[in-house]
């Protein structure tokens, strides 16, 4: 399955808010993925919804916010720490997803520059 284009729309939308300065946009994990400063924040993910980047000591306290909608992203059997899938129900509403969003920039944005 190709990732959601609308959703990759409206997380464009989200960033050119944010000034995130230098968003570069790459295929990773079969989704769209969107870089600041060369760390991947998020990402259109190809199983629907949003893969998300967060700061590792927050990655329980976010699932349980909506733990329905939210998980950790898993990578071949194994839950991630720093990494969260969010269904696409979840981001349904364009605060939900500029929320989500905001995260996801803001950690990579505390990691350092890629060159």
């Amino acid at each position: 399955m190709a990732y959601d284009v609308e959703l990759a729309d409206r997380v464009r939308d989200v960033l050119e808010t944010l000034e995130t300065g230098g968003v570069a946009e790459k295929r990773m994990f079969g989704g769209l993925a969107f870089l600041v400063g060369g760390h991947m924040a998020v990402s259109a993910s190809s199983q629907g919804g949003l893969l998300l980047r967060c700061p590792p000591e927050l990655t329980d306290e976010l699932v349980a916010t909506d733990p329905e909608r939210t998980g950790r992203f898993e990578m071949r059997g194994k839950q991630m720490t720093g990494w969260l899938r969010v269904d696409a129900d979840a981001v349904a509403a364009d605060e939900d997803l500029r929320r989500w969003v905001e995260i996801g920039v803001e950690h990579a944005r505390s990691l350092p520059p890629k060159e």
